[in-house]
C-alpha cells in the first residue's frame, strides 16, 4: 500500500472501525496543495480490505486532478465505506462515519458518491460540518450530468466536426443518477440511445421514456455507436475491451475509466478520441465544492461552462503533440499541483 501511495503521490491514508455499527471506513487525502481535500463517500461491497484501500487511493488521485483542472481551490480525497450484506442501523453507521471525518479537522470534506444519498449525508452532518450534498445543499448528480453532456458535445465537435447530437448514436453504460440524467439530456438533444445497466428496471424506464435501445451489459462495449459513454463504477477500458470498441470517441461520467495509461495509448492508436474522465465529469465536484463555500449560483454556472472549454484545450494539446488526451490531462494537472 505504501508503494501505491508513493506512485500516486497520495499524502495520507486513514482507517476507522466502529464495532457497534459495523463501520469499516477508509479516507485517503491525496493532496492539500490547492486547498482542503474533497471527495465523495463511496458505499459499496469490496472483495477484500486491500481492494477498498486501492480504490480509495486511485479515486483520490483523480479528485486532485479534477479539482486542479477545474480551477477549484480544493485538494483531492476519497472516502470508502465497506458495505456489509446486513446493516442494522444505516443512520447510525453514517453518523459514526461523520465522527471519523470530524477527527480530520476540516482537512477532508466528504459528499455523496456511488452507493450513498443525500439522506446519508444528512446523517454524517449530525457529527461534522465537513460534509456537503445534504438534502439542504442538493444532489450534485444533475450538475455532473450537465457537465458530461457539454463535454460530449465538445468531444463530438473535436472528433466528428459538429456538436449537433441529433441522430448521433450514443451508448450509455450505466444508468445511475448521473447516467440516467445524462441519457435524458441526450434524448432531448435528439441522440439515438443504446443503454445498459445491471438493473433491468432502469433499462426498462430508459426504453419507455427515451425510446432507448436496450443492449446486454457485456455486449454494449462492442456495439457500433458514435460515442461510448461509460457511466458506471470502476475501470471499463482495458487492453481487451478497447479492442472491442466500435466507436469514434469515448466520453462518459465514470471515474477511473482506464486501467492504465497504456490503454489510452491504445485508444489513440485506434483513432478513438478519449475525453479524460476527470475533465469531463468535474460538474459534480464543481457543484459540491462551490456550494460548500457558499458561492452564488452564477459562479457555479460559470465554472460548469468551463468544462467543454478545458476539454477542447486538452484535445488541441493532444493533437499538436500527437499524444493521448489522457496523458496531456495528467501532465496539465500535475503541473498545477506540483509545478
Amino acid at each position: 500500500m505504501f508503494a501505491l501511495m508513493q506512485s500516486t503521490r497520495a499524502q495520507s491514508l486513514h482507517l476507522f472501525i466502529d464495532p457497534p455499527t459495523g463501520l469499516k471506513a477508509v479516507v485517503v487525502i491525496h493532496s492539500e496543495q490547492l486547498g482542503p481535500a474533497m471527495g465523495g463517500c463511496r458505499y459499496l461491497p469490496y472483495a477484500d480490505d486491500e481492494s477498498a484501500m486501492t480504490d480509495a487511493i486511485h479515486l483520490a488521485q483523480g479528485m486532485s486532478y479534477k479539482a486542479a483542472l477545474a480551477g477549484l481551490p480544493m485538494g483531492g480525497g476519497k472516502a470508502v465505506i465497506v458495505r456489509n450484506p446486513h446493516v442494522e442501523n444505516r443512520a447510525a453507521l453514517f453518523e459514526a462515519f461523520g465522527r471519523f471525518v470530524d477527527t480530520l479537522q476540516g482537512r477532508f470534506i466528504t459528499a455523496v458518491d456511488s452507493g450513498t444519498s443525500t439522506l446519508d449525508m444528512d446523517c454524517i452532518a449530525q457529527s461534522t460540518p465537513h460534509v456537503t450534498s445534504t438534502t439542504a445543499s442538493g444532489d450534485p448528480s444533475p450538475h455532473a450530468a450537465l457537465g458530461v453532456f457539454a463535454g460530449i458535445r465538445a468531444t463530438s465537435m473535436a472528433r466528428l466536426g459538429s456538436d449537433n447530437l441529433e441522430g448521433l448514436r450514443v451508448a450509455v453504460q450505466g444508468l445511475g443518477n448521473v447516467g440516467y440524467a445524462l441519457a435524458e439530456q441526450l434524448h432531448a438533444a435528439g441522440a439515438e440511445l443504446l443503454v445498459s445497466d445491471l438493473d433491468p428496471g432502469k433499462v426498462r424506464l430508459a426504453v419507455e421514456q427515451f425510446n432507448a435501445q436496450p443492449v446486454a451489459h457485456e455486449a454494449l462495449v462492442s456495439t457500433p455507436c458514435d460515442i461510448f459513454a461509460p457511466c458506471g463504477v470502476g475501470p471499463v477500458l482495458n487492453g481487451q475491451s478497447v479492442m472491442q470498441l466500435r466507436c469514434a470517441a469515448v466520453a462518459g461520467s465514470a471515474n477511473n475509466q482506464l486501467t492504465t495509461l497504456q490503454v489510452a495509448d491504445q485508444l489513440e492508436s485506434r483513432g478513438i478520441l478519449y475525453a479524460p474522465d476527470y475533465v469531463i465529469n468535474a460538474g459534480g465536484l464543481i457543484y459540491v465544492a462551490l456550494t460548500h463555500r457558499g458561492e452564488a449560483v452564477g459562479t457555479i454556472t460559470a465554472h460548469l461552462a468551463r468544462i467543454p472549454t478545458r476539454l477542447t484545450e486538452v484535445f488541441a494539446h493532444a493533437q499538436a503533440e500527437k499524444r493521448s488526451p489522457a496523458r496531456v490531462a495528467q501532465m496539465l494537472a500535475e503541473r498545477l499541483l506540483y509545478g
